[in-house]
């Protein structure tokens, strides 16, 4: 497992070791709260130290002698690990102001349902039970909820535990260290890019629909572009840009409204369920399983889509009052009752439309129409362009909280990390985000999007299972080898064996003896686990049945991404491969000269009492 800080150390030469000064301090050094010391810089700046503070990047010469001992440093980082102090203590100076604390248990329950209730529902499910499930998307839906709730569970520990506005990149970085945190970031990057384009797009489906039968009415098609990315977007542009320089004025305006407009979004929401079985057909569930039970997981890979976005919410945790007892409740809470309210949704739709006939791009409206009801699909446009209108508010304020901690790591430049000493909000960050997003929105159509998103999402709940496990049986210094080992070997036989069964499932492998023999490993792996004693215990809430839950965690979501197609790897792997090129070239050295910034410090310190002792 990866160890604290190591020991070993190049030796440096940076000829402007006065910057290095930068790197032990905010990049303001005279504020540590916004309301106690006012920043003596102004906020709107931009110069070169703001965004490049460390020694590694003062100079040609400096960054040409970094990158000779680019290899030691990617094996310190690869080896190095936070701790709980560092996320929620050391780095939050780095942003030079205060988030405020100012949201509660209904915020967090609200924000949940506006986060989440939209991201996907009015715009995957339709296309999801036209192409790969029918009728049975409704169990599609039960798989993705489940997997959901087990993450639920994961990142509810770790935020009540590090209320921090990173997330699970935080977490990460503190359990299975620097490296897999920067692959999680970009991850997490690609995610928040990808989520907000495609919500984007869906409410300029949707807002199209209420004028004509067309979803792309309001789209510039170019014929020269490649398919997938011919038709420009200009609508999605706009409402994300509107979107989030709302998010930019203050965590609690935005919690209101969107509490507000939720509200009203759960009586429409009512009104389509129960409309929907009223004149729905029993007939049109038949047949249940058109495209057979591979159809459901690949759906279900897909429509996790719909559940993301109570990441978001634990975002949210350093600007809650009393994490221990908020983040737990509005967690928890939010996202049981919106599984339910999934799967009475998807039901309800595949029930008024026979499969075959729903509208992949404004299933819902659509539907309503075709029963008679005209006047409905406006109700219904309206709630699905509120429920993307708040989800692009929420997820505006997360991403941006991920993006602050990822910069406060100076994985990217620190400059994002930078709070804004008014609205308390990390602007510059939203920023990054809204510009990355209006561009890919302008021209990725809504599939592309959710294969990538789904296969980032899915990575990084795996992921985050896996550091539950890390943390509660893994602890440096405390753990002996030898349960070490035991506890190493168990971990890899649950992802192994999960691996095992996904692609004994995908290989279209009929018999039983496989599976038997893959789910007894993975029986194995997990009842082992139990035999090596917890190290550490949660001080307040913690995840029921663990191993069990975890290990459920990393199988059902190494499950939904091998259900995904050939091209999401692709796509994903590419991506990838340019974020690992950025940290050779970029990342490692920033993060290492941070991580190093007390030994520099003291190595310069020392230069000049020789220098002075000598004169």
């Amino acid at each position: 497992m990866p160890t604290p800080t190591p020991s070993h150390q190049e030796s440096h030469s940076y000829p402007n070791s006065s910057s290095d000064k930068t790197l032990t301090t905010p990049l303001n050094p005279n504020t540590t709260s916004a309301m106690e010391n006012p920043p003596t810089k102004p906020y709107w700046r931009f110069t070169k130290q703001d965004f490049y503070p460390e020694p590694s990047f003062q100079t040609l010469s400096s960054y040409r002698s970094a990158f000779k001992h680019t290899l030691n440093r990617l094996s310190d980082r690869c080896l190095n690990r936070s701790s709980d102090v560092t996320e929620l203590v050391e780095l939050k100076k780095q942003s030079e102001n205060d988030m405020k604390k100012c949201l509660t248990w209904v915020d967090l329950i609200w924000l949940g349902f506006g986060s989440v209730v939209g991201s996907g529902i009015f715009t995957i499910t339709g296309l999801e039970a036209r192409d790969h499930a029918g009728p049975s998307i409704v169990l599609s839906y039960v798989v993705s909820g489940l997997s959901a709730l087990f993450s639920v569970f994961c990142y509810t520990e770790f935020a009540v535990e590090v209320p921090v506005a990173g997330g699970s990149f935080s977490f990460l970085r503190i359990e299975l260290g620097d490296f897999v945190a920067f692959i999680a970031a970009g991850n997490i990057l690609l995610e928040a890019v990808a989520g907000a384009a495609g919500l984007a797009r869906s409410f300029s489906s949707y807002f199209a629909s209420m004028f004509s039968s067309n979803p792309d009415f309001l789209r510039i098609r170019v014929n020269s572009f490649a398919e997938g990315f011919n038709l420009l977007d200009p609508v999605a542009v706009a409402i994300l840009f509107i979107a989030n320089m709302v998010a930019m004025r203050g965590t609690k305006l935005t919690s209101n409204w969107n509490m507000v407009l939720s509200i009203i979004s759960s009586l429409i929401i009512v009104f389509i369920v129960i409309v929907g079985f009223i004149h729905g057909k029993s007939s049109n569930l038949e047949p249940f399983f058109p495209y057979g039970p591979e159809g459901v997981f690949r759906a279900a890979a897909v429509v996790y889509w719909s559940y993301t976005g109570f990441d978001m919410v634990a975002n949210m945790a350093e600007e809650t009052k009393k994490p221990a007892r908020d983040i737990p409740l509005g967690l928890v809470g939010s996202m049981s009752g919106i599984s339910v309210v999934y799967c009475l949704m998807a039901l309800a739709l595949t029930m008024m439309v026979k499969y075959t006939d729903i509208d992949r791009d404004a299933a819902y409206s659509v539907a309503f129409e075709k029963i008679g009801m005209k006047w409905a699909k406006y109700v219904v446009s309206l709630c699905a362009l509120k429920g993307m209108l708040t989800s692009m508010l929420i997820g505006s304020m997360g991403q941006a909280r991920y993006t602050t901690q990822i910069a406060r790591a100076h994985m990217i430049p620190p400059w994002f990390a930078l709070v804004h000493p008014k609205t308390g909000t990390p602007i510059y960050a939203t920023l990054l985000v809204t510009t990355i997003s209006c561009i890919v929105a302008l021209f990725s159509s809504l599939d592309v999007l959710s294969s990538v998103l789904s296969f980032s999402t899915l990575f990084i709940f795996m992921l985050m299972a896996v550091a539950l496990l890390v943390r509660r049986y893994y602890v440096t210094e405390v753990t002996s080898r030898i349960d070490m080992v035991k506890f190493m070997i168990c971990l890899f036989v649950i992802i192994g064996s999960s691996i095992g069964i996904t692609a004994l499932w995908n290989a279209n492998v009929n018999g039983w003896i496989g599976y038997v023999v893959a789910g007894g490993f993975w029986l194995a792996g997990t009842i082992g686990m139990m035999l090596v004693p917890k190290q550490r215990v949660p001080k307040v809430w913690g995840v029921p049945l663990v191993p069990w839950l975890p290990a459920l965690s990393i199988l059902t979501n190494v499950f939904l991404i091998g259900s995904l197609g050939a091209m999401a790897f692709k796509r994903f792997f590419i991506c990838s491969g340019v974020m690992l090129v950025y940290y050779v070239l970029v990342g490692v050295h920033a993060t290492y000269d941070l991580a190093h910034q007390d030994s520099l410090e003291s190595t310069i310190e020392k230069g000049k009492e020789i220098v002075d002792d000598g004169l």
